[in-house]
């Protein structure tokens, strides 16, 4: 049903991970590709054994060289994008195939929504402690509290796990290889389908996908992301969070467009936020 891209850079123990979960918490089957950033710690060797598509590169070339390496393996009509440090919950898939049935084209972004151990004051995720890490991850409770937690659909799918049609992918280009290593790769990604036409930007309450946070974006030097996403698009990252895809905001239905004089202010802040910054150097 779905082409599922996972990049991952020596993460085995959390890869292994993810790949179980979707392997026998799927509803549908799925293909899977992994894109290897080194893959020096086994994850080679363990693809190939278990004859799973795989890209790779020598060094850790970032999120957007690697999803859009993986893409070229797809052979499905969605493509998921996820992380390696995500176990998927049963019926994570069912629950976004019932959505995508229900909307008229393939013009949207839906993600799944996470279940985090930590609590970041996200609106769009549940905060629920079922292990910090996979030495003290507690499956077996996962598995029998995830669907008690109440989550209904919200507005601001932009962050994986999220799908979108492989045409609608291919229109806008995949991931901008411009933001490598990837800070803000994702918002990015939503104003270019924004800019397609899509207003259909919902996350899932009902597909649960338990994430161990940050398992190797910690270990990389970033991008300055926020910076990149102003001077590409004229606003403030924030900006398009609150005023066009409306993250965190109950899910209503299709987005309208945003108050033009709330976006000509904002628009205002940001050009001087770009002098700011140019006059910064």
């Amino acid at each position: 049903m779905f082409s599922i891209l996972i990049p991952s850079w020596n993460n085995l123990p959390y890869l292994k991970a993810c790949i179980e979960s979707l392997q026998k918490n799927s509803q549908y089957p799925h293909q899977i590709i992994v894109h290897a950033n080194d893959g020096s710690d086994g994850t080679i060797d363990y693809l190939r054994s278990n004859n799973i598509p795989y890209t790779h590169s020598d060094t850790n070339i970032g999120i957007c060289f690697a999803v859009n390496l993986a893409t070229t393996l797809a052979t499905a009509e969605y493509i998921v994008y996820m992380n390696d440090d995500m176990y998927v919950c049963p019926g994570w898939d069912s629950h976004l195939l019932r959505v995508i049935r229900s909307l008229p084209d393939d013009i949207f972004m839906l993600s799944g929504t996470l279940i985090e151990p930590r609590d970041t004051g996200n609106p769009c995720v549940i905060h629920a402690d079922y292990g910090t890490d996979i030495s003290t991850f507690r499956e077996a409770e996962l598995l029998s509290h995830f669907s008690g937690h109440s989550k209904a659909d919200w507005y601001g799918s932009a962050w994986p796990p999220t799908i979108v049609s492989k045409r609608l992918w291919t229109l806008v280009g995949g991931y901008s290889t411009e933001l490598s290593p990837g800070m803000s790769s994702d918002d990015d990604f939503a104003m270019k389908l924004w800019h397609a036409g899509c207003r259909e930007f919902r996350g899932v309450g009902q597909s649960r996908i338990y994430h161990f946070q940050a398992k190797s974006t910690l270990r990389i030097e970033k991008n300055d992301g926020r910076k990149q996403f102003l001077h590409k698009w004229g606003i403030n990252q924030s900006t398009f969070n609150r005023y066009y895809i409306r993250r965190g905001l109950p899910y209503e239905g299709p987005l309208p467009e945003p108050d033009p004089a709330i976006i000509s202010k904002a628009l205002f802040r940001a050009r001087l936020k770009k002098i700011w910054y140019n006059l910064k150097g």
